[in-house]
C-alpha cells in the first residue's frame, strides 16, 4: 500500500483526525443534488427524515447541537457525543476552520510536506515521490529515502495511513507553518530534518505513456476538475491505444467528478443509484465518451468511495476489465449539516449501488482478475488481448 500526506483512509481517533477522511465520498447525495461541501444544509434538515436509521441519527445529532446551544453549551461537543453514540462509522464533526481546510482539500490543496510513501514487506517506509517545490524537496529529501520516524516516533511497521496522519499532524490539528521532524536514511547515512508544513497543491491526474500502445491515466482523488482532466487525457490518447485507469490508493472525493470521469468512457447511461432517507435516486453519465479504446481499471484495497462508484460503473457496464485486489468497501452516503456554532456534522443518510444493483458498503468490488505485485504488468497483458491492441 502507498500513500501521500494528502490522501489516506478514514480513521476514528480524534476530532482533528476527521480531516483524514479526505474524500470519503463527500457527498454521493450532496454532489448529486447540488449541495456541495461548502454549502451544508441549514440545521441539516435536508438530511433528516422519517426513517429512524440512518436518518434518525442525523436528526438526533442536529437536535443535540441545538439543545446545547440553547443551554449555552458547546454545540460541537454535543454533536460529537451524539455521533459517538450513533454507531455511524463514517460520521465526522468538523470545527468551522477544519471544514474550511476540508473544502480546500477538495480543491486539490492540502497541508503537508510533499511526500508520497509506501510500506515494504519488512514494514519499512520508503519515500516514493517528492513534490516539486514542497518543503520536502527544499530539504533535499529524495525518492528512495527511507522514512524512519516522525516527531521522534518510529514509523517502522506502521500502516502507511498512520504515517500519513503523522506527517499531516492530524492528531494535533497541525496547520500550515507548523513543524514536523523527520528521521531519514539514505544508504549508510542517517539524519534528522525539521520541515515546516505548507499549503500545497496536488495534481490529482497524471498521464504517462508506457509504450505507443498503452497510456496510463492515474487519478489520485476526485478533486474539482478531475473529470475534465481525464477527458482531455483520453482525447490525447493515440487512436487504437489501450488505456490503464489507475485508481489504486484513490480514497474518493467529489462524486460529481467521478461521474464526469465515467462520462469520459461511456456514452450516457447509468453510473450508480443511491438512496437518501429511503428516496431512490440515480446518477447518469453524459453522452459522447470514448467507448472504443481498450480499457483496464486498476484497483486495490485503498480504492474507496467515489473511486469504487466509478469502478463499479465501468465493470457493470462492460466498459473496463478490472484488475487488482478487492476494493475498500465504502459505499455510504454522507450529507453535511451546519450546526449553530458554525461547525459541521457530516452524517450517513444512505448507501449507493452499482448499475447492476451491487451494494459496495462493507463488501467492496471484486476485480475481474486478481493481481497484487505486478498489477500494472498484468493490466498491460490484458490490454494486449483487447480490441486491436497488438
Amino acid at each position: 500500500m502507498s500513500g501521500r500526506d494528502l490522501f489516506c483512509q478514514p480513521r476514528r481517533f480524534g476530532r482533528g483526525a476527521a480531516l483524514t477522511l479526505v474524500f470519503a465520498s463527500v457527498l454521493v447525495a450532496g454532489a448529486a443534488t447540488g449541495s456541495l461541501p461548502g454549502d451544508p444544509g441549514e440545521g441539516g434538515r435536508s438530511a433528516s427524515g422519517a426513517a429512524p436509521s440512518p436518518a434518525g441519527h442525523a436528526e438526533a445529532v442536529t437536535r443535540a447541537a441545538e439543545e446545547a446551544a440553547a443551554d449555552g453549551k458547546s454545540p460541537m461537543e454535543a454533536a460529537e457525543r451524539a455521533v459517538s453514540r450513533s454507531g455511524d462509522r463514517w460520521a465526522a464533526v468538523y470545527s468551522e476552520g477544519e471544514y474550511e481546510e476540508f473544502e480546500a482539500s477538495l480543491d486539490g490543496r492540502y497541508t503537508g510536506v510533499g511526500l508520497e510513501a509506501r510500506g515494504d514487506r519488512d514494514g519499512r517506509i520508503e519515500v516514493t515521490k517528492v513534490q516539486s517545490g514542497s518543503p520536502a524537496a527544499a530539504a533535499g529529501v529524495r525518492a528512495g529515502d527511507r522514512l524512519r520516524s516522525v516527531d521522534g516516533r518510529s514509523v517502522e511497521g506502521l500502516p502507511v495511513t498512520d504515517v500519513v496522519s503523522l506527517l499531516r499532524g492530524d492528531a494535533t490539528g497541525a496547520t500550515a507553518g507548523s513543524t514536523v521532524r523527520l528521521g531519514l536514511e539514505r544508504a549508510a547515512r542517517a539524519w534528522t530534518e525539521t520541515l515546516r508544513r505548507a499549503l500545497l497543491s496536488t495534481d490529482s491526474v497524471t498521464v504517462r505513456r508506457l509504450s505507443d500502445d498503452t497510456t496510463v491515466i492515474t487519478v489520485a482523488a476526485f478533486t474539482k476538475g478531475v473529470g475534465d482532466s481525464v477527458r482531455s487525457a483520453v482525447r490525447r490518447t493515440p487512436a487504437g491505444a489501450g488505456i490503464v485507469l489507475d485508481l489504486r490508493g484513490n480514497s474518493g472525493g467529489l462524486v460529481t467528478e467521478a461521474v464526469s470521469t465515467a462520462s469520459a468512457f461511456l456514452d450516457g447511461g447509468l453510473v450508480a443509484t443511491y438512496d437518501v432517507d429511503g428516496d431512490q435516486r440515480a446518477l447518469h453519465a453524459q453522452g459522447g465518451g470514448d467507448t472504443t479504446s481498450p480499457l483496464v481499471a486498476l484497483v486495490d484495497g485503498g480504492t474507496m468511495s467515489a473511486a469504487e462508484l466509478l469502478t463499479g460503473a465501468l465493470q457493470d457496464r462492460g466498459r473496463a476489465v478490472v484488475v487488482g485486489s478487492r476494493t475498500f468497501g465504502k459505499g455510504s452516503v454522507q450529507m453535511p449539516s451546519r450546526l449553530p456554532d458554525g461547525s459541521v456534522a457530516e452524517l450517513t443518510v444512505g448507501h449507493y449501488r452499482t448499475p447492476s444493483g451491487h451494494g459496495v458498503d462493507g463488501r467492496g468490488i471484486t476485480p475481474d482478475l486478481e493481481a497484487d505485485d505486478g498489477a500494472l504488468e498484468r493490466a498491460e497483458t490484458v490490454l494486449s488481448g483487447l480490441g486491436d491492441v497488438p
